[in-house]
């Protein structure tokens, strides 16, 4: 790791130099891109020992320990563990944390993927989930029970951009001994410190913002001293790896991470702003907005917010939505998001609440703002809307 990384520097400087050593790749700026299964020991001494930094390719090697020390410097935990996705890290870091026969309580504006999960799988296992409304502080303590062992949390809420209250959360499940486990790709460790705000396990979807370039799918677990160990066992009993190149990948995106996502924080609330303006707008699900009601919540325990966000319609002809999304130059239509592009896609969130509601006046559109100039996203906005024909 690079000497010049410490707690005094800035966020940019620690994301140019945490997890790189030109002394150790000779004299390169970046590390090579290392790939192999088989480490040879030199001879049989250090094989019976285990004498070396390497043993097995599974295990890492020098570009994705690279990538894990980067991470634990602006994560600030114990260690990060990455995994080929970031469902991937999200049901590894539950596996880590659960057995037979627990209880979970997991945010009811969750990921769907995340919610399937829980459905499925640990259902099958023998863990019992339930649901709870995110606006739930630290009167969340009146869920727990005797098998709770883990609450999960993902703010801003998924599709609907509901802030959470982690630190009430946070401190309610240390005084009842359960971990608390973050979706915390919205805003990156950059924007949200989540060990800081009483997070044990904080999960990144890497293919995002980290990647940042719409060509990598990654995940990432990083956690407190007192759950490493279980992460960093469950990972390795799981078989878990990320290949070399996409570790690599998101090595390059992690360099430019505090610029680029400074420009979707700028542009993200631009149009924001613009939207809440529109006649064809019921409102704009954007934590950063003034307006919002989660605003106060964003601006207490967030340093900046994403490209990412939320607009409610106004109830619209359904072939002119159609018209309005076939319409546009500059925003595609596909799933992800955190990349260099913008991107429009309608959601209903009606079929993935129980414990909250979820009533929209019209359509609505999830948005991320990429690094587009602004004028020309708005002009595109522009003539898109023009195609809507209220009812």
């Amino acid at each position: 790791m690079s000497k010049a990384t410490d707690q005094n520097h800035g966020t940019n400087t620690v994301l140019v130099q945490a997890g790189r050593d030109a002394a150790q790749q000779q004299g390169f700026v970046n590390p090579a891109v290392t790939r192999g299964s088989t480490v040879l020991y030199p001879n049989a001494e250090d094989f019976l020992a285990g004498r070396s930094r390497y043993s097995y390719g599974r295990r890492g090697n020098p570009t994705t320990n690279a990538l894990s020390a980067a991470l634990t410097a602006v994560e600030g935990g114990a260690g990060v563990v990455l995994a080929p996705s970031g469902l991937n890290a999200v049901t590894t870091a539950l596996l880590a944390v659960l057995s037979a026969g627990d209880h979970l309580l997991m945010v009811d504006t969750v990921y769907h993927p995340t919610r399937h999960f829980c459905d499925t799988t640990l259902a099958r296992l023998g863990i019992r989930t339930t649901y709870y409304d995110p606006a739930l502080g630290s009167d969340i303590r009146g869920l727990f029970e005797d098998r709770t062992r883990a609450v999960f949390v993902e703010s801003p809420g998924s599709l609907t951009f509901e802030i959470q209250d982690i630190p009430a959360i946070a401190h309610a499940a240390r005084a009842s001994g359960v971990a608390v486990v973050m979706d915390n790709t919205w805003a990156s460790p950059l924007y949200f410190k989540a060990h800081e705000h009483g997070v044990d396990i904080s999960i990144q979807a890497g293919t995002k913002y980290l990647s940042g370039h719409s060509d990598v799918m990654v995940g990432t677990i990083s956690a407190t001293e007192e759950y490493w160990p279980r992460v960093k066992e469950t990972h390795g009993n799981l078989g878990l790896c990320l290949s070399p190149d996409d570790a690599y990948l998101a090595l390059r995106g992690f360099r430019t991470m505090g610029v680029r996502l400074a420009q979707h924080h700028q542009a993200g609330l631009v149009v924001a702003r613009w939207l809440e303006q529109r006649p064809e707008v019921a409102r704009v699900m954007h934590p950063g907005l003034e307006s919002n009601p989660y605003h106060p919540l964003w601006r207490r325990d967030f340093l900046g917010a994403s490209g990412l966000f939320g607009v409610e319609l106004l109830p619209v002809e359904a072939d002119s939505l159609k018209d309005m999304l076939n319409e546009f130059s500059l925003f595609g239509m596909g799933y992800s998001w955190g990349g260099f592009e913008s991107l429009m896609i309608p959601f209903n969130a009606r079929n993935s609440r129980t414990a909250s509601t979820w009533e929209p006046a019209g359509p609505t559109l999830r948005l991320h703002i990429g690094l587009e100039d602004v004028e020309d996203l708005l002009a595109d906005l522009e003539r898109g809307l023009k195609k809507l024909k209220p009812v």
